[in-house]
């Protein structure tokens, strides 16, 4: 299947729009959902999800297209869920630290959690693993954006000054994207309290260094 290739856009379209939908459209995601959860993406067929959403296989087809587009309709209303899951835990922070404490433990929290997509992650890695890695570009750039966007937006709530946060933004995607793959590692992130511990220690400082980077980077100019 081409999820692979479908995958590497999620993210971006997650970030950048809303489709409209309905009832019988939601109806037929959350089947999908339970199904890919359940069995996995491999042993999942269109069939399997329009008998447990009750519905003919011609609706699933009309409504969303063959299985590719369905895997992609669930997990962009699983990324978009996401997205706003993470807003709404740092929103009313008072401080960019905070925020980034705090968004850094909702967004590994909640990938390793989730049933869909940390699921798939243990269950299917060979498809899930490059989106990823090796054919992840669009969605690192959608990502880093996103971090970055909010950095900026945590930075004028304060009263601080316009800077280029796309560096900062760019280390903590790739840092959290490698806990992911990997989690065995000398730190001990086994809990929301572990994880603030680390963030403050590694991804707070970050904000220093890239001032300083943009600081010495004028001074040549």
């Amino acid at each position: 299947m081409a999820a692979r290739s479908t995958d590497e856009t999620l993210l971006v379209r997650a970030l950048g729009e809303t489709p409209p939908s309905d009832a019988l459209t939601e109806q037929i995601l959350d089947a999908a959902r339970e199904q890919f959860m359940t069995f996995g993406l491999r042993r999942s067929t269109v069939d399997d999800v329009a008998k447990r959403a009750g519905v003919s296989r011609v609706t699933v087809y009309r409504r969303i297209g063959n299985k590719d587009g369905l895997v992609s309709a669930c997990l962009l209303r699983e990324y978009r869920r996401f997205v706003v899951e993470v807003d709404e835990a740092v929103a009313a922070l008072p401080t960019t630290e905070d925020r980034i404490v705090e968004g850094f433990v909702a967004v590994l929290g909640h990938i390793r959690e989730h049933p869909l997509v940390g699921g798939l992650l243990r269950l299917e890695p060979e498809i899930m693993l490059p989106f990823l890695t090796v054919e992840s570009g669009p969605a690192l750039v959608a990502m880093r954006g996103y971090v970055a966007g909010r950095l900026r937006e945590a930075r004028r709530a304060e009263g601080r000054p316009e800077a280029d946060a796309t560096p900062v933004a760019e280390l903590m995607v790739r840092i959290t994207v490698s806990f992911l793959l990997n989690p065995a590692s000398c730190f001990e992130l086994d809990d929301d309290e572990q994880l603030r511990a680390f963030a403050r220690s590694y991804l707070v400082p970050l904000i220093a260094v890239g001032q300083a980077g943009r600081s010495k980077t004028s001074a040549v100019r």
